[in-house]
């Protein structure tokens, strides 16, 4: 059977960095074929050579479609030929409808205007395929990010799309959005869309990929396919990073000394809706050398309380008491809260926690200037100094601290967001969805960090959305839903099944 996708010999150098070498790739008509690899492997560069983002002419080898030659010159070209690619992030127009986006370059018009009946006629027909009963003059900011990626699948359906190439599909989806894609996936598939789907959760590739290929470092290291029956978890893990991972997470003595944290009586209203209350009347505490988790559905108000806390930085008629090793503490601005010894990695990185255009060198001192300057100058050797030893600590893997943060692969870019927020040498470090889009590798050195942190004496508070990840990594774990804390467990009487009990129940 001739395959419709066959990339040879692929190499693609950047200045001073080897991004794929050799990277051979086959994907058969009709199938779901999955691609997973660590940050930084490869992955999102081959797909870009692919869908001509690098054109013909930026890269050595071959791309064979449909059983010819492609040398794409753009984006557009490949998309003439029904290769579509949905990127991580989303790329839509949030103030424009979801018809206005559908045909956005694509119009379905006559001597330069619009037909708005077909326009609107077509978007139904979309809309309908990938299960969205919304209607075409829906506002894409009114959607979650979940309806969202099905409007940027309807989008390419609209394209006539023969090759589907996702690129973390899920990433920032709950559970059941997340459900939701993969059954389009496979019903795409019986109607004889080939798809590529990028992802580092490895439960959803076993779920739907027809053929798993692996990159690691550039190079593409094994291609396994269901029929085998060889696609497990621990096989790509293995494939992954190169050795087997017998154990996600790294072993902790759980000892919790002195309480070092304590908010109590918490309330916060929404920023807008003045008669909304996001958080009410909670109160919990972090012991120093604990790991302490919140589990919850999105929208339970775990990221509000996180944010609230520190320094203010959500909400409104805000009450309540935080202390600190029993003296309270004024946590009513961003740099008070950071004075008095809290940090937040938040779960959006790029917006928030990050400046994408600095240096390594930068964002890492961000947090704590004083420590870098005198009389309002900046030290710029110690400055290097201080983000060379975090970037040997952490293994952040660049050739640089002088490379921009925007360059880096996602697992880097939270190591360097995680730095910034050690060097500020807080005592309770409050951690939203820190693995979101990062692979195992990256993962298990993460977890490695936390550790660290709690044997330090440090506080770790843990937002996330993977229950697993929960369950290996905390000491205690409360369960939020509403706003509110339902119930509180410890790491030996918490399971899954437990803790969407206590979520569905209360």
């Amino acid at each position: 059977m001739t395959p419709l996708l066959e990339m040879r010999s692929i190499t693609k150098t950047f200045p001073g960095v080897k991004a794929l070498d050799q990277v051979n790739l086959q994907v058969m008509e009709g199938e779901i074929h999955a691609i997973c690899g660590e940050n930084g492997a490869g992955k999102s560069t081959l797909m870009k050579v692919l869908s001509g983002v690098y054109p013909a002419g930026s890269y050595e080898g071959e791309i064979h479609y449909d059983g010819q030659l492609a040398q794409f010159r753009d984006i557009t070209d490949s998309e003439h030929r029904g290769i579509i690619i949905i990127h991580q992030e989303l790329a839509l127009v949030p103030l424009l409808s979801i018809a206005e986006n559908l045909f956005l370059g694509n119009e379905r018009a006559k001597n330069g205007v619009i037909n708005w009946r077909e326009t609107f006629a077509r978007t139904e027909g979309l809309l309908k395929k990938v299960g969205l009963k919304e209607a075409p003059s829906t506002l894409i900011e009114k959607l979650g990010v979940g309806k969202q990626q099905l409007v940027e699948i309807a989008k390419a359906l609209s394209k006539e799309v023969r090759l589907l190439i996702l690129d973390e599909p899920t990433a920032a989806l709950s559970e059941a959005d997340s459900q939701a894609l993969l059954d389009l996936m496979l019903e795409l598939k019986t109607q004889g869309v080939t798809q590529i789907i990028i992802s580092h959760k490895l439960n959803e590739v076993r779920r739907v990929a027809d053929t798993v290929t692996v990159i690691r470092d550039g190079t593409s290291v094994s291609t396994t396919t269901a029929a085998s029956g060889n696609i497990t978890e621990d096989r790509i893990v293995r494939d992954m990073v190169g050795r087997d991972m017998s154990d996600r997470y790294p072993p902790r003595p759980r000892n919790p000394g002195d309480m070092l944290l304590e908010v109590s009586d918490w309330n916060v209203w929404h920023p807008e809706q003045a008669e909304r209350q996001v958080i009410s009347d909670i109160s919990f505490n972090v012991r120093k050398g604990e790991v302490v988790g919140i589990a919850g559905l999105m929208g339970s108000g775990r990221t509000e309380l996180a944010m609230s806390i520190f320094g203010r930085s959500y909400g409104r008629n805000i009450s309540g008491r935080v202390r600190l090793k029993g003296q309270e503490i004024d946590v009513s601005r961003i740099d008070r809260a950071i004075a008095n010894g809290l940090a937040y990695v938040t779960e959006d990185r790029k917006s928030l926690g990050l400046v994408l255009d600095e240096t390594i060198r930068t964002n890492i001192t961000l947090a704590n200037l004083p420590a870098v300057s005198r009389s309002g100058v900046i030290n710029e050797n110690q400055e290097t100094t201080i983000a060379e030893g975090y970037r040997g600590a952490l293994n952040i893997r660049t050739p640089s601290v002088f490379q921009k943060v925007v360059n880096l692969s996602g697992g880097n870019q939270q190591k360097v967001v995680l730095s910034k927020w050690l060097f500020a040498e807080p005592e309770v470090l409050i951690l939203d969805e820190p693995t979101r889009g990062i692979d195992v590798g990256a993962k298990f050195e993460i977890y490695g960090i936390i550790n660290d942190l709690a044997a330090q004496g440090k506080g770790v508070l843990m937002i996330s959305s993977e229950m697993p990840e929960l369950l290996g990594m905390c000491d205690r774990i409360y369960v939020m839903n509403e706003g509110e804390f339902v119930g509180e467990l410890t790491a030996e009487d918490a399971s899954q099944e437990r803790i969407m009990s206590l979520i569905v129940t209360e």
